[in-house]
């Protein structure tokens, strides 16, 4: 079907100086831990997006120089011959779907922490950064300007090189132009400090030279945090930011603006839970209104709707977008061909990002299993290779595991029971959507929804029955499938057992008890929970605080008690700084460093874990007797909230493994277990499970993932070997 003709205007080619994008959709550049060592990862991931109809295409942040270090983490490097070689994959793949390749070039000063070239970077002042860890830069004097600018003409020569169509100066996030550009980190009294001029002098000179080098062949960009959100400490869209875009105007080819600095750039890259789409457009707008050049911007742009209504009012020319490309490689195509209800739409859970964050593994997606996985297991998102038997599957549990198993497989051709005792598809998410600020991470469910009941017109003899009295073994056994896959989840644990202790805190269980509850027991609704509440915290993620939340919005008085650091997960998904705010301005209480050791109704005695209270847990030397221990106190509540780990429900697994002697008789060829009753974990985990089982269940062993495709360095070799690399999917 084709698109209505209202979205014609997202298809327009648009001209960005030497070079013409086929229309209005953009990935900007973002990490996935490829960088230039795994030329085959980077060139598959990004092509994959070109075929699916983005018409420019980034590298994430690309090293000109080893000064410029990122490890842990993992950035694109462009330092000498070998990288050329390695991201020539990239834009030779990216090209051959007809698209732009863009390269964005980066050198962080004081951000970047060389922790394995052990260089020392320069900047425009002497400073320790306030996101890494005890990382300072050295002030740059002339000689030293001079050699960077030259860093950048010669990087931007070899991504020309490279054949790169679009070369940045990166200057968003506080790397380096903008530290010149910003007083927050310039304190300069030469002519590159004090006056906007001045402070402008290093980038403009930049992107001048950068220019003279390849703007016959390339076009130049400029990616510019527009506001530094710090106020006139920094940089102001409506001061130095939109007199910066007029000075350097004629020497850039197309702006892409954000908002934001490195040490909360979750302004910029919103998580859902704090920021809907299109967020940065009041801060945007102001660029296209001074710039005679298109504009490009982020804002999880995912509504074609929105996407229509932000170019006709004049407020970007161009839609970037990292996250949702991540979800659906295949958005514009979709939305050309009016397929609305075929887009994975971006959930903005930040989990892409979280895997940059912690410092190098391959990212992940909540909603595209496939994302990361394109080179190592040859996986398409839209290609699935055909049903190699007429086998029937039941898979127990609709949940973020179950659904995504039953859908896969029933794309191969398979006939499938899904079977749940739910009366919705989506297992947890239907009740973590329901938490503040989380109600876009339902459309995980509804995607999955979505596409079971179209798969079901067209296969005639699947089936999925909601609401239906849970199975039993005898059951399963006696269904007639001809292979069971468990997907029937994990629950919160009832009686405090934690990753502290591993063990139960003695006095508590809430399955008896009124005054304790499990999150499950607050969805359900079926506890009074009283006044003044306490929220016992051992898991690493989001739901301790956003009980919290919920419970506070609610009227009741909230203390959290957290035996590990708040919400550690939610760091890396740039959740964190915001909630830290959102609890210190509603007043909710947080009681840190501690444990319980017992409890009762009314009142928990906790006790500090770094202290002497410790040792009432570790049975080794120098325990004390307990009425020695002078760090145990009680905290009183009128309902205890159990957030301390989670356990899987994987008792009919079990019970069929027992059975295995039957399992022949009764025509099963195997059983198994995925997602959080193999274990719990993050959505995004669980869900890929189901896709790789559904992939993999031919497979002799399918409960066990297939050995996938490495990128090593051969010993004895300088530099990892690229070139073209065949791209390979599983049909």
């Amino acid at each position: 079907m084709a698109s209505d003709s209202k979205y014609d205007i997202l298809f327009e080619p648009i001209k960005i100086g030497p070079k013409t994008l086929r229309n209005r959709f953009y990935q900007v550049p973002h990490c996935i831990g490829a960088g230039s060592d795994k030329p085959g990862f980077q060139a598959a991931h990004r092509s994959l997006k070109a075929e699916g109809g983005w018409a420019g295409i980034n590298t994430e942040y690309c090293s000109i120089h080893p000064e410029s270090d990122d490890c842990h983490r993992v950035s694109a490097r462009i330092w000498d011959d070998g990288d050329i070689r390695n991201l020539r994959a990239m834009t030779d793949h990216i090209h051959a779907n007809g698209a732009l390749a863009g390269v964005e070039m980066w050198y962080g000063a004081a951000h970047a922490p060389c922790m394995e070239t052990r260089c020392t970077s320069y900047g425009p002042s002497q400073f320790n950064s306030e996101y890494e860890n005890l990382t300072y830069c050295h002030e740059a004097d002339q000689d030293d300007i001079n050699r960077l600018q030259q860093y950048y003409v010669d990087a931007g020569i070899r991504a020309r090189d490279a054949g790169f169509d679009i070369v940045y100066v990166y200057g968003a996030h506080s790397y380096l132009p903008l530290q010149f550009l910003s007083p927050y980190y310039n304190r300069r009294t030469d002519k590159y400090g004090g006056s906007l001029e001045n402070r402008a002098r290093f980038w403009l000179e930049t992107l001048e030279k950068v220019r003279n080098a390849v703007g016959k062949d390339c076009a130049i960009a400029t990616r510019f945090a527009v506001d530094t959100l710090y106020g006139d400490g920094g940089v102001e869209v409506e001061e130095d930011g939109i007199k910066f875009v007029e000075l350097a105007d004629p020497l850039v080819d197309v702006w892409d603006v954000n908002v934001g600095d490195i040490a909360e750039w979750g302004e910029d890259a919103g998580p859902s839970r704090w920021y809907r789409m299109g967020h940065q457009i009041p801060w945007q707008k102001h660029i296209k209104a001074v710039s005679k050049k298109p504009v490009l911007g982020v804002g999880r742009f995912t509504d074609a709707e929105k996407m229509v209504q932000v170019i006709r009012a004049g407020e970007l020319d161009i839609i970037g977008a990292a996250r949702p490309s991540i979800a659906d490689p295949f958005l514009p195509e979709k939305i050309k061909e009016g397929r609305f209800d075929d887009i994975r739409t971006c959930i903005g859970c930040n989990v892409c990002i979280s895997r940059w964050e912690i410092g190098g593994p391959p990212f992940i997606c909540t909603q595209n299993a496939t994302a990361g996985e394109e080179y190592r297991r040859g996986w398409h998102p839209e290609k699935f290779p055909k049903a190699e038997s007429d086998d029937s599957i039941l898979v127990l549990g609709a949940g973020p595991s179950g659904s995504e198993a039953a859908r896969i497989l029933m794309e191969r051709g398979y006939t499938v029971h899904l079977v749940d005792k739910a009366d919705k598809v989506g297992g947890c998410v239907n009740t973590i959507a329901t938490l503040p600020g989380l109600g876009e991470w339902s459309y995980h469910r509804d995607y999955r929804e979505t596409q079971l009941n179209k798969l079901l017109k067209k296969n005639k003899d699947s089936q999925v029955a909601l609401g239906v009295k849970p199975m039993t073994v005898d059951d399963c056994l006696d269904y007639g499938a001809d292979k069971i896959i468990v997907a029937t989840g994990s629950h919160w644990n009832t009686d405090g057992t934690s990753g502290l202790t591993h063990e139960p805190i003695p006095g508590i269980d809430a399955t008896s008890q009124d005054w304790c509850v499990t999150p499950e027991q607050i969805f359900e609704g079926k506890k009074k929970i009283g006044k003044k509440v306490v929220v016992l915290n051992c898991d690493w993620y989001f739901m301790g605080p956003s009980l919290a939340q919920r419970l506070k919005e609610a009227g009741h008085d909230v203390t959290i008690i957290n035996g590990v650091q708040m919400g550690r997960y939610m760091e890396f998904t740039l959740e964190l700084p915001n909630l830290h705010r959102w609890l210190h301005n509603n007043h909710v209480e947080m009681i840190d460093g501690v444990w319980a050791s017992r409890a009762e109704e009314g009142r928990i005695e906790i006790y500090d874990i770094y202290g002497d209270g410790w040792k009432r847990q570790y049975k080794g030397p120098g325990q004390l007797p307990r009425d020695e221990n002078k760090t145990q106190r009680w905290v009183d509540f009128d309902t205890l909230v159990l957030v301390t780990g989670r356990s899987s429900d994987d008792e009919i697994y079990r019970g069929l493994k027992e059975r295995k002697s039957e399992w022949a008789e009764k025509g099963i060829k195997g059983v198994y277990v995925i997602g959080d009753a193999w274990a719990p974990k993050l959505i995004a985990d669980a869900t890929f499970d189901g896709h790789r089982i559904a992939r993999e269940i031919e497979e002799d062993d399918p409960q066990h993932p297939k050995p996938y495709r490495r990128e090593v360095a051969v010993w004895g070799t300088s530099h990892m070997p690229g070139g073209a690399v065949e791209i390979e999917y599983q049909e």
